[in-house]
């Protein structure tokens, strides 16, 4: 079996090519990928070559963990249901390629137990459960509160905001300092930091991914407030220790989310209480993969790209 796939060669070294598919088990599935979407956080790290050392690293490698397509086989162990809409997170089944995320291709194999059903009605926007489910799993930590300040208004940003809200929590404050950025709010206000002079939030969700930030996001905290990074990091993240000391500061690493988070958001979505809608600005036929990621990466006014793979063969 063999498959087209997008594959990073090595960094900003991206092409379409087809790829041969390790056979399938009975535990496993076939799935045909009908979308993928395209991280600006992982991903654009792996495209730029600049990703910390991570589990199963290593060039060349097929990416994509947001991807949504439709059972066409079925193992006899798999559990699952030929013809069944699939939320996919990644897949390692391309033999000597990496599969780092492995779900930016048209057929995967993957066990069955790695895939979750979705409602046929989310077809594209599918491929935001990777996202929403973060956000679900950084608002659900044992003791933590709900964000009265998300840095950030990408799509990881705004999910929280709408995922605080659903939750019952009040409308947080959203900093952006890219004023393209700051349409597309739900409910809450999405403002220039260098205009707001508030210096007691209690609870702060950092989604820039900016490593440097502490500092700034230090001194705008209540006593006792804590900062959750949520985001992914490149460089080493630190901070002045005396201004954190005399906050008494509380520091949170949200880490990637779990199977829970995503049935959480699924059912949220489901009764209406959380809207995917608005968040995927970009599309683009999966064969113009190259152009798509480097939109994706370089085009400030692209939220989420998502590659259509309905077409390919």
């Amino acid at each position: 079996m063999h498959t087209l796939a997008v594959v990073m060669e090595a960094p900003r070294d991206i092409a379409v090519r087809r790829l041969d598919l390790d056979g399938p088990k009975d535990e496993d599935v076939i799935v045909e990928i009908d979308w993928s979407g395209i991280s600006t956080g992982t991903e654009r790290l792996l495209w730029s070559g600049r990703m910390p050392a991570f589990p199963g690293m290593g060039y060349p490698l097929v990416p994509g963990y947001e991807s949504v397509g439709r059972i066409v086989s079925a193992g006899s162990r798999s559990g699952s249901i030929v013809g069944d809409q699939v939320f996919v997170p990644g897949a390692r089944c391309f033999g000597h390629v990496h599969g780092l995320f492995g779900g930016a291709a048209r057929t995967v194999i993957v066990p069955g137990a790695r895939v979750i059903t979705i409602e046929n009605d989310l077809n594209e926007n599918g491929v935001l459960l990777a996202l929403a489910a973060t956000a679900r799993h950084a608002l659900a930590a044992p003791g933590s509160s709900l964000p009265d300040l998300i840095v950030g208004h990408g799509v990881l940003g705004r999910l929280l905001a709408r995922l605080t809200i659903a939750c019952g929590g009040e409308a947080p404050t959203v900093w952006d300092t890219n004023a393209a950025r700051r349409d597309g709010a739900e409910g809450y206000a999405v403002i220039d930091p260098a205009i707001d002079a508030r210096k007691d939030y209690r609870s702060i969700y950092d989604v820039s991914g900016d490593a440097s930030i502490l500092d700034l996001l230090v001194p705008r905290l209540a006593r006792c407030g804590e900062i959750v990074l949520a985001g992914f990091y490149e460089a080493r993240p630190s901070f002045e220790f005396t201004a954190a000391f005399r906050k008494e500061m509380r520091l949170r690493v949200a880490a990637e989310w779990q199977g829970s988070d995503l049935i959480d958001v699924m059912g949220l979505v489901a009764s209406g209480k959380l809207s995917l809608a608005g968040l995927i600005t970009h599309r683009a036929e999966a064969a113009s993969a190259v152009s798509a990621y480097e939109t994706a990466f370089q085009d400030p006014s692209c939220l989420k790209m998502v590659l259509d793979w309905r077409n390919c063969s």
